[in-house]
């Protein structure tokens, strides 16, 4: 979270003078999907059994996805987008093994 923090803060004072718009809305979306499963990740510890496979597929998720859209900013290497799918399906995945989790719960509590 601290790291998704800098970053917007790098992105809101550091780069705005530097790169174009369009770059600072992808640097944006980066930031904001770190720190929205970066908070998904302090409430998952919150559960009682923490799914492991659930904070993995977000951590992968963080690094392939915000990574790549960090790097493709700083780096001006379009070919970097192409990877960053990669992360927005691990997002997805997590998403979905939390659910799946969630409904296995209920169902052995029924």
């Amino acid at each position: 979270m601290a790291v998704a923090v800098i970053m917007g803060a790098f992105g809101a004072h550091g780069l705005e003078d530097r790169v174009t718009p369009e770059c600072l809305v992808t640097w944006n979306t980066g930031v904001r999907y770190m720190l929205v499963h970066g908070l998904a990740l302090c409430g998952l510890s919150l559960l009682p059994t923490t799914p492991r496979a659930v904070g993995a597929l977000w951590t992968v998720g963080i690094v392939i996805f915000s990574g790549s859209l960090s790097a493709l900013v700083l780096l001006d290497l379009g070919i970097l987008g192409a990877i960053t799918p990669i992360g927005g399906v691990a997002f997805i995945c997590g998403w979905i093994a939390l659910a799946l989790q969630g409904e296995k719960a209920l169902s052995t509590t029924r």
